[in-house]
């Protein structure tokens, strides 16, 4: 009898992360594959799924303008109750470190059912950064069943913690899976950039650099811009408006700076493959661009993604304006310095993990 697995996605980067497992796991004929949206980020999750054919079969349609995290989480765990007395799954899965998976791990806990952490034990043992996905991750690594981490030093953090070893997984990262399976598709930007310029590609929507320290990474880019003429920024600005407005203010009427909605996946892909470096907060990123050989400066004082960090392709800068000036300046300018960065190394994994995780899941409940 085929086992039931509910995959949840709710964002655009777990969207990503999650579409290999999904394909991987509908690829074998002893599972019975749901696919749960929490639809936590609506537009961008839509997008992502439609790259790799996958519809999912329930929608909670979560997003709410302006919802506080205490309204999300109370929100998802009641459509999640739900769910699961509906579906009774034997295993439901969820990867990474936002409100929707530890609202998943938490009612799986509730509900007596196994849950499997897609991409466990990453942390900066600290929890107001980032916030809240700090605690968000630590949480559903305490409800876990199976932790599926991307490295060694995610086992090495989940040991600390006193996870038992027999239920940590080395999988690798199944964001290289899926940059992977589409990096050799042909997909121009469907945007208009001078070809004769270095591209920055910034993105930047980390709820705690809100504020001051977005407004100091807008008027950095500025010096940078007004230093170094031949060089050119492009910003998929984050619909959320303390994102959005602050953007357009600082950055909107500058001649050298594209400013666009949310790229799709794959000409966001795209974009990475066309930059001389990049600018950015996120997690995927940090773990894409370096398999592309793009330098990424980290718009954060922490990471919980140190691998590439330790290799010498990813660097800390944080939102402090001069930092940030100074560190880009480097790189423009010493050439021995960017292509030391640009070696195109991927710490993060081979384009198996989603294969490692459905053999772990046959062995286990089948």
């Amino acid at each position: 009898m085929k086992k039931k697995i509910i995959c949840v996605v709710g964002t655009r980067p777990e969207a990503i992360k999650m579409a290999p497992v999904i394909l991987a796991l509908r690829n074998n004929p002893n599972f019975n594959v749901c696919v749960l949206a929490t639809a936590q980020h609506r537009d961008l999750l839509d997008q992502v799924l439609s790259v790799f054919d996958i519809k999912p079969d329930i929608d909670l349609n979560i997003m709410r303008p302006n919802q506080t995290l205490t309204t999300l989480t109370s929100r998802l765990l009641l459509k999640l109750d739900e769910v699961l007395q509906a579906e009774a799954p034997d295993v439901m899965l969820a990867q990474g470190d936002t409100t929707s998976v530890m609202a998943v791990a938490l009612a799986c806990f509730y509900h007596k059912i196994p849950f499997g952490h897609v991409e466990a034990g990453l942390r900066t043992w600290d929890l107001q950064n980032p916030f809240p996905e700090e605690m968000n991750r630590v949480i559903a690594g305490k409800l876990a069943r199976w932790h599926f981490a991307p490295t060694e030093s995610s086992r090495q953090n989940l040991l600390r913690e006193g996870v038992p070893d027999a239920d940590i997984v080395i999988t690798g990262n199944t964001v290289i899976d899926a940059l992977l399976s589409v990096a050799d598709r042909s997909m121009p930007l469907p945007l208009v950039l001078d070809p004769n310029m270095r591209l920055i590609l910034v993105t930047a929507h980390r709820r705690e650099n809100f504020g001051k320290p977005f407004e100091q990474v807008c008027y950095a880019l500025l010096k940078l811009l007004e230093r170094n003429l031949d060089i050119q920024v492009l910003y998929p600005v984050h619909p959320n408006p303390n994102v959005h407005d602050t953007a357009h203010r600082l950055l909107g009427n500058h001649p050298r700076v594209v400013l666009c909605a949310p790229l799709d996946y794959l000409p966001f892909v795209a974009a990475m493959k066309r930059a001389y470096l990049i600018l950015s907060d996120s997690g995927g990123v940090q773990e894409e661009a370096p398999a592309l050989g793009k330098p990424v400066l980290v718009l954060r004082q922490e990471t919980e993604r140190p691998e590439a960090v330790q290799e010498g392709v990813v660097k800390l800068v944080g939102t402090n304006f001069e930092t940030i000036v100074s560190e880009v300046q480097f790189l423009l300018d010493d050439e021995s310095t960017y292509q030391a960065m640009a070696r195109g190394v991927s710490p993060y994994g081979d384009g198996q993990a989603a294969a490692r995780i459905v053999h772990v899941l046959k062995q286990a409940v089948l």
